[in-house]
């Protein structure tokens, strides 16, 4: 904080003043690094730094996730189980469930959801709550990176303003700092090579941050502002939703024209520029695609800003697990839709993972039970879910006898031998090439 009255330097709190303070040694972080919130994102994050050296403090409410990750049984790839054995065995990371515990290090690094409600608006309820705990708990020579996906202007309303409030000169005694995730779930890549955008509150929160993220990855790219980088974040996530909200319009059409739209995309992809490849589905799943761009567009009120386009795409997005269902009613046909078996085969909302979360197979598969049909699954990864307090288990043995299965997610390991005797099959996924009895959505 501020030495003598403990009031702030009046531009403390605006974006691009240094406060005076001169060319900033690098970082060591001494003291280490805490992450709080171990989900997808914070959990290898947290693994990340232990491999990097630092002293590494995970901090987690929930006690079920604190045992089920020194346990190492959580949804992993195997290769990074055996690095958070290695971090938890050497004692470079150690789990927490005491908020104390972020007083004592040199950075603290939020990586909470930041989910939707049942009206697609932002839930800003989690993320309030934790980083009302970091300003609380914060300590002068601190960095405080928000990772979280979130709203244009968040990080300042959350955490800069309220530090301002306390007595802190942020980017003077306090560091800010915004970082989007880029974790890939269910990926086997190398996040050192995966690059980094950080924005600060000032250039030298900035320099902070680079020096905190760069122990994660080779390549950070420092942009001018909090603001900027949260809306990075937007973009990068906004655009793929429009891109798939795209291609599935493309499927649709195709299909009127009797045109295999696989054989469209890969002819398109061959053009070295100007196209991104992307395959049309079942709708998006996951707390990214199907949420991060109701986060941009709910702070579109603030400077009154329209954004056709991105409405459009979510509202496709939303309406497209139903058109799986319509078309399930138009293979039956609708007169045997009701009472009609019908197998789902991968329930997670992508390949690889074992998160069911946004999946639009939850939604396809309420919408056909309201309906009437009987409806069973298969997904190795996910042995049992819960749909408006009807619980399903995963049964294979239910696919030969299914009067049409649905093909919604398919696993690295699934045998899709296992799909030979099935009566119709309805594939979602686009992919499935060789399987003579499977139509496309």
């Amino acid at each position: 904080m501020c030495e003598g009255s403990g009031k702030t330097d009046g531009r403390s709190s605006a974006p691009g003043h240094d406060c005076r303070v001169p060319k900033d040694p690098a970082p060591a972080f001494d003291n280490g690094v805490a992450v709080l919130g171990l989900g997808y994102v914070g959990l290898p994050t947290a693994i990340g730094f232990a491999e990097a050296g630092v002293p590494t403090i995970g901090v987690d409410i929930c006690p079920e996730r604190l045992s089920a990750i020194s346990r190492g049984a959580v949804d992993m790839a195997p290769y990074d189980r055996k690095r958070l054995a290695v971090a938890l065995d050497d004692g470079t990371l150690q789990l927490s469930a005491e908020a104390e515990q972020l007083t004592s290090a040199d950075a603290v690094v939020i990586c909470v959801p930041t989910p939707i409600t049942a009206t697609r608006a932002p839930d800003w309820a989690p993320l309030q709550t934790v980083c009302s705990t970091v300003v609380a708990k914060a300590r002068e020579g601190q960095t405080l990176v928000l990772t979280s996906t979130t709203a244009v202007g968040a990080t300042r309303y959350l955490l800069v303003e309220p530090l301002v409030r306390r007595g802190f000169s942020v980017g003077r005694d306090i560091w800010c700092v915004f970082s989007p995730e880029r974790i890939n779930p269910g990926s086997c890549e190398d996040r050192q090579l995966v690059p980094r955008v950080v924005g600060g509150h000032s250039r030298m929160c900035g320099e902070r941050g680079r020096a905190l993220v760069s122990m994660l990855t080779d390549d950070v790219h420092v942009v001018s502002s909090l603001e900027a980088a949260e809306l990075t974040k937007l973009l990068e996530n906004t655009f793929r939703a429009v891109n798939i909200a795209l291609v599935n319009e493309f499927a649709d059409a195709a299909r009127g024209w009797d045109i295999d739209i696989r054989e469209v995309t890969l002819a398109a992809g061959t053009k070295p520029y100007g196209f991104m490849p992307f395959r049309p589905g079942p709708g998006a799943g996951g707390h990214c695609i199907p949420c991060d761009p109701h986060w941009f567009l709910d702070g579109l009120d603030e400077p009154a800003t329209d954004a056709p386009v991105t409405h459009a795409a979510m509202r496709s997005l939303a309406q497209r697990p139903l058109q799986v269902v319509t078309r399930a009613a138009e293979l039956l046909g609708d007169p045997h839709r009701a009472g009609s078996s019908i197998a789902i085969v991968g329930v997670a909302y992508k390949p690889g993972v074992a998160d069911v979360r946004e999946s639009p197979a939850i939604e396809i598969m309420r919408a056909l039970m309201d309906a009437g049909a009987v409806v069973s699954y298969v997904d190795d990864w996910v042995p049992s879910l819960d749909i408006d307090g009807r619980r399903l288990f995963s049964d294979p043995r239910l696919l030969a006898s299914a009067d049409l299965v649905i093909v919604h997610t398919l696993h690295p390991d699934f045998d899709l031998a296992r799909l030979a005797g099935c009566r119709s099959v309805l594939d979602a996924t686009f992919e499935l090439t060789d399987v003579p009895c499977a139509v496309t959505l």
